[in-house]
């Protein structure tokens, strides 16, 4: 720890304190300064300038608060791949329910927090204060690919995840079989950060399992030779290297061209120990790519518990003659039947695919040697259906092309280049020309609104914005887009008041506004659509072609009749899209829309089929690309290509507008006269893209604008070079043999390489490339090993189908290869390794001590790992910084006002005596005041305490010769005392009389006598 983090209030940029060095001179020259204050102002305002320097440095120094935790936080770490037995994972959830349960201190706010993990991380619960909420199966295990077991990410992730005021421990229960990732590093990380590191071993134990290794093909099969076909099926061997018992099961061996699939024979097998070899015979009459398969299939389920090892491919390669595929829309079939048959006629195998039914892999292309898409569209369909490419197929088409070295040929028509919807794809990296027209005066302006209305189909939203996406790609520069959702109100995503926004430059910032969007359910349908509608007024004239797409629930009131004729006046019809609808009436109220504006009706199931249909409906926007008019063809080059044609071609009436790519590798070779800009005037252009070649003719082959050349003596030969010239080279390639070897996630390849005397071929400048299932493409640098012999290895760490093109040499044909890994190593791992848990566990974490390898997991050794204490204080104890400049910053500008009103305002103490004089004044008289009163309660007790005696006196009658006095006394405090005599024996009231007289009557008389003789006298 350094000195600054030791501290109670350390500091994040020290080297702002050396301003404290400032305070002797603010001393000097405020001293002279503030001399005319007077002594006790002058030095009252020296401190609290003083202070407020003093704050202000420590604000910009970055003070912080430092805190200590004695809590602890532990991440369990579960590992749910599929080398876990089930039973295992079962006794996981339970061993971390009563770990928890038991062993965290809540008094002191211990966190627990859990984690699975296979090949990426998952947080099943965050770090909380509480015992897990754990209820049967972990939530987070179905989103989990269990394919492969990656420690490193599940440690990451933890990492990421701890709190920063507690002490930091991580629990791995795991086999320890790592396969991705680098646990090491990621735990030496782990190490320096003050982590623990506790493992819990997972034993695999003892389990019957069998795994087809590979099927081996012979190296150099010919067209009609019988060959053998190789099975190597491993019974493997139990943990601790016990033998296993022989199983008996199913080997069926099948042979997949294309889509055709065929068993070539099926077997009943008794697996013996080991390995085992079954060779089955076979003979390719057709030149072709074809896949070999062998499955295996145990008569019982016990004596093989894992069947994803079960199954394992080859791929072998008979060259022909060229085979090519043509792809046409499934909406428009038979425009192509023409070409299709002059190419059949001129001997080139060709084979017609709908776009409704397109390739699935990439070793389904590897048969084809050219692939041309024929006026097909990304998407096309109805509103029963629609089809097209996915990203996925498109990747696979331009891989193809780049890294296998098969043509790509792209005609043209009315759904093709950027009117079938092909701009911003990776297909249009591949061509030699852009299908984005910058010019305006060339391509008139296309104007595109979309309404988002949230959808309660799982993944609406998401595929919603994906849609957006797609839809903005078919766009050009010029185009004009715009997407309204509901935010409480309806209202425009980009643009402001104005809406629909030129793409332009602006596309990377629509995407990302499309990426965070989330719709909203807008409760009317008429407020959007009178957006769109004056957003499409304003540019009236300057976009030739508007379209509106909603995609709603229904569920808003219905849109008014007059808006909607609105939009046919403007000329924009709008397509309705009903996801989820809320019966019936959704239904009726999408469908109204798009009937009376002229647009089309789609209903939706699949939220993935959205953006097919968002694809296919922009288009419309992108249809100004086809310039439909009659040209003549000019021949700019003399190309292979158009070899033996002589003049130029009929004329044709129309093409699609595309732009030369600005490279030096494109050959453009026929061009319309009749746009002013030569760049959108290609009719033919050529290039070589990576290993392979790409051709685009913007015109069709005859189906619509070009039948002039169905009667032309050139179009055979044209387009039969336009295939040939694109086509991978075919033919004998020289004795040139490839192999193949899987080992330990690499692959190897072996290039034999012969004359035609079967002397070694040496310093050939061989190179390769390799394309793996994700479409990812890496070069293969290939070095000779022996005479003639030439080797190169690739990862292969990821099941699936790997793809090897090598280049013997500059000016030769390629050779090809297949090797499919069936599955990952997951599911050959069948011991616990126990070396890297230990080396895991064996690091201290700075501050802490070693973690710890606690007893093996199962349900019946549970309480011996219960017995040690996940939560137990042997780590760095945890110290939580906290910022309090801005508390100073506050004080700071306090005291400044402080240091203001001192220095501005003259403060004298003479009010301070006669203040106080006149406080103590003030309560003397009022100590006076309580005193008189006091006396006069006292008073006033006396007489009543008199009068109560004389009235006890009363009840008694006096002698004769008694004399009532009565006295009126006069004092400062009383009114009067009345006293008076009365001669008894003058009176005539008789003794029972005088009982009944009243103390008030015997007084008033006494008073009125008083009154009397004072009269008399």
């Amino acid at each position: 720890m350094s000195f600054t983090e030791s501290l109670l209030l350390p500091f994040n940029k020290p080297a702002y304190l050396l301003l404290l060095l400032l305070l002797p001179f603010l001393w000097i020259f405020s001293y002279r300064s503030l001399s005319g204050l007077g002594g006790l102002r002058r030095w009252l305002a020296l401190s609290l300038r003083s202070l407020v320097l003093i704050l202000i440095v420590l604000a910009l120094a970055e003070t912080q608060f430092l805190r200590r935790n004695d809590r602890i936080t532990v991440i369990y770490l579960l590992d749910q791949s599929e080398s876990i037995p089930q039973a295992q994972r079962e006794a996981m959830i339970e061993y971390v329910k009563e770990a928890v349960a038991e062993h965290r201190d809540a008094a002191r706010g211990d966190r627990a927090a859990l984690i699975a993990f296979g090949r990426e991380a998952n947080i099943e619960i965050p770090p909380i204060e509480a015992d897990l909420p754990i209820a049967g199966q972990l939530e987070t295990v179905f989103d989990l690919r269990k394919d492969a077991t990656n420690l490193a990410a599940a440690m990451k992730l933890a990492q990421a995840t701890f709190p920063e005021d507690s002490s930091r421990r991580i629990v791995i229960v795991t086999d320890g079989n790592e396969n991705v990732g680098d646990a090491q590093s990621m735990a030496r990380n782990l190490a320096q950060d003050g982590v623990g590191v506790d493992i819990i071993p997972i034993e695999l134990g003892d389990r019957p399992e069998v795994a087809i290794e590979r099927v081996t093909l012979p190296q150099d099969i010919r067209k009609g030779q019988a060959f053998s076909a190789r099975v190597v099926v491993n019974n493997i061997a139990q943990a601790g290297g016990t033998e296993s018992s022989p199983v008996k099961g199913k080997l069926r061996l099948s042979r997949r061209v294309g889509r055709d699939s065929q068993t070539l024979a099926e077997q009943d097998v008794e697996l013996q120990p080991n390995k085992n070899v079954f060779s089955f015979e076979d003979r390719i009459e057709r030149p072709d790519f074809y896949e070999y398969e062998a499955v295996f299939v145990p008569d019982s389920g016990e004596d093989d518990l894992i069947s994803q090892n079960n199954r394992a491919t080859s791929y072998t390669h008979v060259l022909g003659q060229g085979h090519v595929l043509v792809i046409e829309d499934s909406d428009n079939p038979g425009n192509f039947d023409y070409l299709v048959g002059r190419l059949r006629e001129m001997n080139i195998q060709v084979t017609v695919q709908n776009s409704s039914e397109l390739f699935t892999s990439l070793a389904e292309l590897q048969r084809y040697d050219s692939v041309i898409l024929a006026n097909v569209p990304r998407s096309s369909g109805d509103e029963t259906g629609v089809s097209g490419f996915s990203d996925a197929q498109i990747d696979m088409l331009v891989a193809n092309t780049q890294e296998m070295g098969c043509g790509l040929v792209m005609l043209g028509g009315p759904q093709s280049f950027g009117a079938g919807g092909w701009t911003n794809t990776k297909l249009e990296e591949a061509m030699p020309v852009d299908f984005q027209i910058d010019n305006a005066k060339v391509a008139p302006v296309g104007a595109l609104a979309m309404v988002m209305h949230a959808s309660e189909m799982a993944q609406g939203n998401f595929w919603q914005k994906k849609i957006g996406e797609e839809a903005l790609k078919a766009l050009g520069p010029q185009d004009y887009c715009g997407v309204i959702h509901w935010t409480g109100k309806e209202d425009w995503l980009w643009g402001g008041q104005n809406g629909l926004v030129k793409v332009g430059q602006n596309r990377a910032t629509m995407v990302a506004r499309l990426s965070r969007m989330t719709p909203g359910d807008m409760p009317d349908f008429d407020p959007s659509l009178r957006l769109a509608a004056a957003a499409f007024t304003r540019i009236q004239n300057e976009a030739a072609v508007k379209h509106m797409i909603v995609i709603s629930d229904g569920d808003p009131s219905p849109a008014s009749n007059g808006v909607l004729s609105t939009f046919s006046q403007l000329g924009v019809k709008v397509t309705t899209v009903a996801v989820g609808t809320h019966g019936p009436a959704g239904h009726q109220e999408l469908q109204r829309i798009a009937t009376q504006t002229g647009g089309k009706y789609y209903v939706v199931r699949d939220p993935k089929a959205l953006p097919r249909i968002y694809q296919r409906e922009a288009r419309k926007v992108a249809r100004p690309l086809v310039k439909e008019t009659t040209v003549m063809p000019v021949v700019t080059s003399r190309h292979e290509i158009l070899q033996g044609i002589e003049g130029s071609p009929p004329e044709i009436s129309g093409f699609v507008l595309t732009t030369v790519k600005q490279n030096p590798l494109v050959e453009v070779l026929m061009i319309s006269p009749d746009p002013v800009d030569e760049k959108n005037a290609t009719l033919l252009a050529t290039w070589t893209y990576g290993l392979g070649r790409s051709v685009a003719l913007t015109t069709d082959a005859g189906s619509r604008w070009a039948n002039a050349w169905t009667g032309w003596s050139g179009y055979d030969k044209l387009f039969s070079q336009i295939v040939r010239w694109s086509m991978r080279p075919t033919g004998d390639v020289g004795n040139y043999t490839i192999a193949t070897q899987t080992e330990n996630d690499k692959v190897r390849v072996i290039v034999t390489a012969l004359d035609q005397n079967d002397e070694f071929l040496n310093s050939l400048n061989m190179s390769g490339a390799v394309v793996g299932p994700g479409m990812d493409s890496e070069a293969i640098g290939m070095r000779q090993v022996a005479p003639g012999r030439y080797e190169g290895e690739f990862d292969s760490s990821k099941s699936g189908s790997y793809f090897v093109s090598i280049t013997p040499g500059a000016g030769k044909s390629p050779i090809r290869a297949g090797v499919t890994v069936p599955y990952s190593s997951e599911y050959r791992d069948r011991e616990t390794n126990r070396a890297l848990l230990e080396q895991l566990a064996s690091l201290t974490p700075a501050g802490g001590v070693t973690g710890q390898i606690i007893e093996p997991l199962t349900m019946n050794t549970m309480d011996n790992a219960l017995a040690v204490n996940s939560f137990r204080r042997d780590l760095a104890i945890s110290i939580s910084a906290n910022d309090i400049w801005p508390f100073l910053v506050l004080g700071a500008a306090c005291l400044f006002f402080a240091d203001v009103f001192v220095r501005r305002v003259q403060v004298n103490f003479d009010w301070v005596v006669p203040l106080w004089q006149k406080l103590f004044a003030k309560q003397e008289e009022s100590d006076q005041k309580d005193e008189r009163l006091e006396r006069l309660r006292n008073q006033k007790k006396q007489v009543a305490g008199v009068l109560d005696e004389r009235r006890a006196a009363a009840r008694f009658e006096p002698a004769p010769d008694a004399q009532v006095d009565v006295a009126v006394l006069d004092s400062p405090d009383t009114k009067s005392t009345a006293r008076s005599t009365t001669d008894k024996s003058k009176s005539n009231i008789s003794p029972t009389e005088a009982e009944e007289e009243t103390y008030t009557s015997r007084l008033l008389k006494a008073k009125k006598k008083a009154r009397k003789d004072k009269g008399d006298s």
